[in-house]
């Protein structure tokens, strides 16, 4: 153990004594009294290459906490003590997928190294937010490069094992359906966490998904990396836990090694590395690492932890092993070593200084623009293309889906899955029961019959699996279309797409995409039939995550037509897509009368599309009343409108907004200035709905002179029967609604909401 000082022991900046205690031991090293290294295959540049890498990453720690007096970096969390992952970032490849935890400076050093970048400027510009930070362009402080194939992670709190398992799987996949990876087929990928994400929902999803996997035996090159250092910010890890909870767990092989000594551990991580390659299956490598410094910057670890044992954790600090066994093995003095160790100080200072130089984003416009590309043309373009006339007739007969007549949604939506499995040779559809059931609502019958299991398949039960396959296929250039059979159960796995898969184009500065095209049954259905979980009317999780586009068709052929362009969208710009399918509308074939075939519609033939934000209009010529609705309520609105027309003589237009996220704000204006009276009727809840979004639209464009109602959800989860109708927007609440605003007698009388207790 490594000696501290009595004054040292009492400092609270304990990066201070950390720095300190490693000149003190380097100095006073013998080379007589280094215990011998363990046996290893590690050759003398490997360990002078992986050593520096380790100054580096500790020599960025240093100066992040100098840097950030001086309002120069904005992050400090270290990766002091983690040192020892530069073995991970020298045994894999450039061209192994990594998912990082933010302790992974050791790693990025050593594939820096690997690939040719210079890993203390790239840092310093990202530690700076300079627009010249190769990861995120100044938006993150994110350990992310693609030339190395370092996927950037905003969060670590272990979010990111899901879609490092879809990546895995992907790798796995391509071979089955002839797909072209832009890595080697023997690629692995690694992930690596911390002791504390262990215990995230997130990541037992994640190690059940691997071993349910790997116990199927299918393919699948993952290398879960858990580096434990015993703590989780103040909360402490029982002893042995991660040994205890993984080492004999079925499915995942586990391999152990203390990578405070590069020289023991350097045979266990080779060992893992190449049992991943050679295999093809999961391994859980467990990392004994320690915690210097603290959490970051800001965290005083004396108000949690004892002096003595910070000593304790300082003296393992594995930088003073690595300086033993390079001054042992007479690579370096200790002179040499100190002399490196204080020139990569200043250079890690100096390129602070200079990043903080370098120009910052400083227009919201800069900021914004990877978040969600948009090339409205060749969208379109891409969106009206469809697989040649031989391989539609093979799939569909001699009789084309465009000849067959009309049909309900249903139908439709399964003829444009598979125009889209036809037309997209990289396209798949996945989830729990979408392959020889064809889905709950029978939206994938037949599709698994005629695309093959490997591009139709089923998942595991759990929505946090399946978005994280669509990231990981569409980050290898895939188009993954996941099905979500319920609205509440996306729900349960919202951060995968809130925090993961829309994020990263913004926080790689559109390096890194990982388009899809998900697809979710929702809404109110059926009188209540399976209550909450079958009747989910809260959209606004999914309004309310940055560069989503959110699509809720009304019949059948809209359905086909946005089909067509998410799939495009996803293609093209890389986004990530999603389409709310009203379940009560599945099924419908009827509008005003049993047998009317009012709500049956032919198929759109190719060519076929509805750009993004383009609502429909109903009796465009009335200008009494604008009914603004969407999904279960335009069939409603109709009948609403043909009552009071046949009623009353009443003539109301109707708009079908069709996509929800983004809202058409041009096209709603533009009906809205030519009506008289605003009905706005929204399934979604009182509450954060749709229609709090139409209203701020038309009220910051002026148009507070015309009498305005709702009619929404309540704030109330679903029940069951005939009970779901006092939760759930009714026809006769829309009819009600219209009558009272056309009483309106005059412009001047104030419309509007009425605060519900």
């Amino acid at each position: 153990m490594a000696a501290v000082t009595p004054s040292a022991s009492k400092n609270i900046n304990r990066a201070e004594v950390v720095d300190q205690q490693f000149l003190r031991h380097v100095r006073q090293l013998d080379p007589a009294r280094i215990r011998p290294e363990a046996a290893n295959q590690m050759t003398d540049i490997e360990l002078l290459a992986l050593f520096q890498c380790q100054l580096q990453s500790r020599q960025m720690d240093l100066m992040a906490r100098v840097k950030r007096l001086e309002n120069k970096v904005f992050y400090t969390i270290g990766s002091s003590g983690h040192e020892g992952n530069a073995l991970l970032g020298q045994l894999t490849r450039t061209t192994d997928p990594a998912f990082l935890h933010y302790r992974s400076g050791g790693f990025m050093a050593a594939r820096s190294a690997q690939g040719g970048r210079d890993f203390i400027t790239d840092s310093a510009r990202s530690f700076a937010a300079s627009k010249l930070d190769p990861a995120s362009g100044g938006r993150h402080k994110v350990w992310g490069n693609r030339d190395l194939w370092v996927v950037p992670q905003t969060s670590t709190i272990a979010s990111h094992l899901p879609k490092a398992v879809g990546c895995a799987l992907a790798i796995a996949h391509a071979p089955r359906v002839g797909h072209q990876l832009d890595i080697p087929a023997d690629s692995l990928v690694v992930c690596n966490f911390g002791d504390a994400s262990v215990n995230h929902s997130t990541a037992q999803g994640a190690f059940n998904m691997a071993a349910w996997t790997a116990h199927q035996c299918l393919p699948l090159p993952l290398l879960f990396v858990c580096e434990d250092n015993g703590w989780g910010i103040s909360v402490k890890t029982p002893s042995n836990w991660i040994r205890d909870s993984f080492s004999h767990r079925h499915g995942l092989h586990y391999i152990a090694a203390d990578v405070l000594d590069l020289a023991a551990a350097h045979s266990a991580v080779t060992q893992a590395v190449a049992r991943v390659r050679d295999k093809r299956q999961p391994v859980f490598l467990h990392l004994q690492t320690t915690r210097l410094m603290g959490h970051a910057g800001t965290d005083f670890e004396v108000d949690y932890r004892d002096i003595a044992e910070l000593e304790q954790a300082e003296a393992r600090d594995p930088l003073l092993r690595s300086a033993e066994l390079v001054l042992a093995r007479g690579l370096m003095s200790g002179d040499d070593i100190i002399a490196e160790y204080e020139s990569i100080r200043q250079q890690c200072l100096h390129a602070a200084d200079a990043a903080d130089s370098e120009p910052r984003l400083t227009t919201l416009d800069e900021i914004s623009a990877p978040l969600a590309p948009w090339h409205p043309d060749r969208v379109a373009m891409q969106a009206e293309q469809a697989a040649s006339d031989e391989r539609r007739q093979q799939l569909f007969g001699s009789r084309l889906p465009e000849q067959q007549g009309r049909r309900h949604m249903a139908i439709l939506i399964n003829w444009g899955l598979r125009d889209l499995l036809a037309q997209y040779n990289q396209a798949l559809v996945f989830g729990e029961d979408v392959a020889q059931k064809g889905g709950v609502y029978t939206i994938t019958k037949g599709l698994q019959k005629a695309f093959g299991g490997a591009r139709v398949f089923n998942t595991l039960l759990d929505e946090q699996s399946i978005l994280g396959l669509a990231q990981g296929f569409g980050l290898l250039g895939y188009l993954p279309i996941p099905e979500i059979q319920y609205l509440a159960y996306f729900h349960n796995a919202c951060d995968q797409i809130r925090g993961e898969a829309c994020s990263l184009q913004y926080f790689s500065n559109d390096q890194f995409r990982n388009p899809m095209f998900m697809r979710i049954a929702g809404l109110g259905y059926q009188k209540g039939f399976g209550g909450h979980f079958h009747n989910d009317n809260s959209i606004t999780a999914l309004r309310d995550i940055p560069g989503l586009v959110l699509a809720c068709p009304s019949r059948g052929d809209d359905a086909v037509m946005m089909q067509r362009t998410l799939a495009a969208l996803a293609t093209v710009d890389g986004r990530v897509c999603a389409m709310l399918e009203p379940i009560a509308l599945y099924m419908s074939k009827d509008l005003y009368q049993e047998g009317d075939s009012g709500w049956s519609f032919a198929y759109p033939a190719p060519g076929q599309q509805v750009p993004v934000g383009q609502g429909r209009v109903y009796f465009p010529e009335a200008t009494e009343l604008l009914i603004i609705t969407y999904g279960n309520s335009v069939p409603a609105a109709l009948r609403v409108a043909k009552t009071l027309l046949d009623v009353n003589g009443i003539h109301l237009r109707v708009l079908d907004l069709r996509w929800l996220v983004p809202l058409n704000s041009v096209q709603i204006i533009e009906h809205a200035e030519q009506c008289e009276k605003i009905l706005i009727v929204d399934e979604g809840r009182y509450s954060g709905g749709v229609s709090e979004g139409l209203i701020s639209i038309l009220q910051e464009n002026g148009l507070t002179d015309r009498p305005l109602q709702r009619v929404t959800g309540a704030d109330c989860y679903t029940p069951l029967g005939d009970a779901a109708k006092l939760v759930l927007p009714s026809e006769q609440q829309i009819e009600q609604a219209a009558l009272t605003l056309l009483e309106v007698k005059s412009a001047s009388q104030e419309g509007g909401d009425i605060e519900r207790p």
